[in-house]
């Protein structure tokens, strides 16, 4: 059974990039990476039906050994905090981001389908206000077969 042998990685990056760029070269021993704290920042500028000079294209980094899933923003402010690299090897699960159930940008469950039975992941990321862990608290939600909640909670006792 695939739940037996994941290999899971967390980290919170401080938004660093060279940090995700290190961890997605160098640990592809693992089959899931999750991620807080991450950095979005300019990939490249590109064609703008309003501006000469082309439109910013706003991305995390990216390596053609893992999928990646981050919730998608709306605004700068909207920007997710909480992402997750699944190693390509394991695509035939179909990896699917449940915005539909949780849709907090700090909070990422994904869900999975291993021998025709749907199991999920969650990363959270708990700022200094706690937002993440009030929404999971005040939202009452059931989520069946949740295999692990990982992440960067900032609870220090």
């Amino acid at each position: 059974m695939i739940y037996n042998n994941l290999k899971i990685f967390s980290q919170n990056v401080c938004k660093n990039a060279l940090i995700v760029n290190t961890i997605l070269e160098t640990y592809s021993y693992f089959n899931i990476i999750f991620i807080q704290e991450l950095l979005w920042s300019i990939i490249c500028s590109i064609p703008s039906l309003t501006s000469s000079k082309g439109d910013s294209l706003v991305g995390a980094p990216y390596h053609s050994n893992w999928l990646f899933f981050a919730r998608p923003s709306v605004s700068q402010s909207d920007s997710s905090r909480v992402m997750a690299y699944i190693n390509i090897c394991l695509s035939l699960l179909h990896f699917s981001l449940c915005k539909d159930i949780i849709n907090h940008k700090d909070i990422l469950l994904i869900s999975f389908f291993s021998n025709n039975v749907c199991s999920f992941i969650m990363n959270v990321y708990s700022n200094y206000s706690h937002s993440a862990l009030k929404y999971l608290k005040d939202t009452e939600m059931n989520i069946n077969n949740l295999l692990i909640m990982i992440g960067d909670f900032n609870i220090r006792d």
